[in-house]
């Protein structure tokens, strides 16, 4: 088993109070979030964002596992996911991936049919509760 490590750190109530969230790879270093960054405009990070930071992550590399295994190597892959949050429920309710590909010598069909089994087959796609959706373009 692989295991990834992260640690967050809140001081305060849940409107005025402040967090770091690190990493054990360091990629993040107490770096900060509050209610504000994650509700309103502020600055610093917030869980839904590197949720959806993951999900495209995995997306995108599902993708490319899933076109070599069909004889495929993409020039590129630009993988974007916004996920929505209902604050009234606070509920996260959806991810919208969207994707750009250029990939060599493949048909619109068959790279549809890598990419939407990428949508379903990616690690964080299966650990998701709520829909997920797909715009795919192959360039």
């Amino acid at each position: 088993m692989k295991k990834h490590v992260a640690n967050a750190e809140w001081k305060g109530s849940v409107k005025e109070g402040k967090g770091t969230i690190s990493t054990r790879s360091k990629v993040l270093d107490s770096t900060a979030y509050s209610f504000i960054s994650r509700f309103g405009d502020g600055s610093g990070t917030n869980p839904d964002e590197l949720l959806a930071a993951s999900h495209a992550g995995c997306f995108a590399m599902a993708l490319s596992l899933i076109l070599g295994q069909a004889g495929f190597t993409p020039d590129y892959i630009d993988a974007r996911a916004e996920v929505t949050m209902d604050p009234d429920k606070l509920e996260l309710t959806g991810s919208h991936l969207t994707v750009k590909a250029k990939v060599p010598g493949i048909s619109k069909e068959k790279f549809m049919e890598c990419a939407e089994a990428a949508k379903g087959g990616c690690p964080i796609s299966k650990a998701l509760k709520f829909p997920i959706s797909l715009d795919a373009t192959l360039e």
